[in-house]
């Protein structure tokens, strides 16, 4: 029996019991008032800041709030901030934050709070490290109002504060975030809808948020990062498992209520069940992803990043992800999200289909690789990274390299793509991920393209063909100024391998129908959705 057919067998025969049992305290606290969602992932840290981990971020959301706010229209929105003017040079942005807004220990959110935070994103965020360069100044006017003065304009700074992407902007009070924005936070204390019960945060196992009771929402009506985040529930517990056919049963049996990213093997048995609902989680999408260390052997060589490039069959790693539904996957010969304004495919050609591995073979050659063992770091409890990490394997043994498999979970990769050691001494060569199609529509925000050596995100890729085109972007005065930089950014990434786009796929998301208000997005929108007895 197959992997796919094995895991429609257990959650078939609702194979909960092969995996943990779980208490299930809703029942004393009013079933209405908790809310038991599995996550995509293990919450194995918790530095929204210091990592760029999609399940740090989600759960950060509720958490920590943002000055802005990104609609489902992509616009920005005011969150924590009441105003905001600019001087008519573009120079001096003043913003004044809401009164009333207070943090989970019972201190008000000051102005100096949200400088301190911005300084400590700012020197991980891409876009936060476009604005330190022409910062001139960032202070606190008085308790309520801060002063950012620039040398020169920066027109896109309220999407940079309200970007849904990782790192997002959280505020936080000015103690935590003091510390180095390269080591992580030990204290969770936000101005969020809700509380991070830290004593019963069992990584591996369940992470809980109960309500902040003076949190003051919005009075706009939600929409993504948005407006008003009026939770409906006392308690959202996040259950961990790893295991589909576990969650699966879980969800059929009314365990839990809502299941992040069922795999779309088992998307057909949970459709049978009249009491779940099962959707796209998000038209955007996503795009498959690896990523090579670009700091050591093998892969700070070019040509062995484009043979790998070359080699690779996109088909493979789509039906490893979604199966056999066609309708789930498309092609990716590049880096931006298709069918939207500036998805192009420029210097595509040499993302064939079916691969070429004769001329991959050939190309690694030419490049003068010796063998060196190739850090394959590959999470197995995230259904997305194992599936293409074994893709991946069998493509480096096909190719003719020396495959060093580390099969880990989530957390742990998390942790171990931040090392710039050497693979040999606990460092990597190469991870898998994937990239929300919300994040890949144009530079902003988009970690994963920039190419500026050791600010970049991790691999730490080094080009400055492809930092001129973002800066071209950036700077187009017209449409097609703009179209015209993305087809050179898409066409510079691909030459220097930036990273390797596997495909763009859809996910689905999965909810007993007790729950209402369950929307599509990037994330989890955990505001807006109530649950009957």
């Amino acid at each position: 029996m197959d992997r796919r057919s094995l895991l429609k067998a257990m959650a078939g025969a609702g194979a909960l019991a092969a995996g943990p049992s779980f208490p299930a305290p809703a029942l004393a606290q009013g079933a209405a008032k908790t809310l038991r969602f599995v996550p995509q992932a293990n919450l194995a840290n918790f530095d929204p800041i210091w990592g760029t981990q999609y399940v740090v971020r989600n759960a950060a959301a509720l958490v920590w709030d943002t000055l802005y706010g990104v609609d489902a229209q992509l616009r920005p929105q005011r969150q924590m901030v009441e105003s905001e003017t600019v001087s008519s040079d573009g120079l001096t942005w003043t913003f004044t934050l809401r009164p009333g807004l207070k943090f989970h220990d019972g201190e008000p959110v000051r102005a100096r709070d949200a400088v301190a935070s911005l300084v400590r994103w700012s020197a991980r965020d891409p876009m936060g490290l476009m604005i330190r360069a022409i910062q001139a100044e960032l202070s606190a006017v008085d308790d309520r109002s801060f002063r950012w003065v620039l040398t020169k304009p920066y027109p896109k700074m309220l999407l940079a504060l309200a970007k849904n992407n990782a790192p997002c902007s959280f505020v936080m009070p000015e103690r935590i975030a003091q510390t180095d924005p390269f080591k992580q936070i030990t204290e969770y204390v936000g101005s969020g809808p809700m509380r991070f019960a830290r004593d019963e945060w069992v990584p591996g196992a369940r992470a809980v948020f109960t309500r902040f009771a003076d949190y003051v929402p919005r009075q706009e009506p939600a929409s993504w990062l948005a407006g008003g985040k009026q939770i409906a529930f006392d308690r959202v517990e996040w259950i961990i498992m790893p295991d589909p056919a576990s969650a699966s049963a879980a969800l059929q049996n009314g365990e839990v209520d809502w299941w992040e990213n069922p795999i779309a093997d088992l998307v057909p048995l949970l459709k049978k069940n009249r009491n779940i609902q099962v959707d796209i989680a998000d038209p955007l999408g996503n795009v498959g992803s690896f990523r090579m260390n670009t700091l050591h052997p093998p892969f700070n060589n070019q040509l062995v990043r484009r043979a790998v490039l070359m080699a690779m069959n996109q088909e493979d790693y789509m039906r490893a992800i979604v199966g056999d539904d066609d309708a789930l996957w498309k092609p990716l010969p590049g880096y931006f999200t298709p069918g939207t304004p500036l998805y192009n495919e420029e210097g595509g050609e040499v993302v064939k289909p079916g691969g070429d591995l004769a001329a991959a073979r050939k190309l690694l050659a030419e490049s003068g690789y010796k063998g060196e063992p190739v850090t394959c770091v590959v999470a197995q409890d995230q259904p997305i990274t194992k599936a293409q990490g074994d893709v991946t394997a069998d493509l480096l043994k096909k190719l003719g390299m020396n495959v060093d498999f580390v099969a880990t979970d989530w957390g742990t990769v998390g942790a171990r793509r931040a090392s710039k050691a050497p693979p040999k001494d606990g460092g990597w060569s190469m991870f898998h991920t994937w990239h929300a199609g919300a994040d890949c529509l144009s530079p902003v925000g988009y970690t994963a393209i920039r190419a500026n050596g050791d600010k970049a995100w991790f691999g730490w890729p080094d080009s400055p063909p492809v930092e001129a085109a973002i800066t071209g972007w950036f700077e187009a005065a017209t449409p097609g100024d703009e179209k015209a930089a993305m087809r050179r950014l898409n066409k510079a990434a691909l030459d220097y391998v930036v990273y390797v786009p596997t495909g763009f796929f859809l996910t689905y998301q999965a909810w007993r129908t007790s729950l209402s208000g369950v929307t599509k997005g990037p994330l989890p929108f955990f505001w807006g959705v109530s649950k009957s007895a």
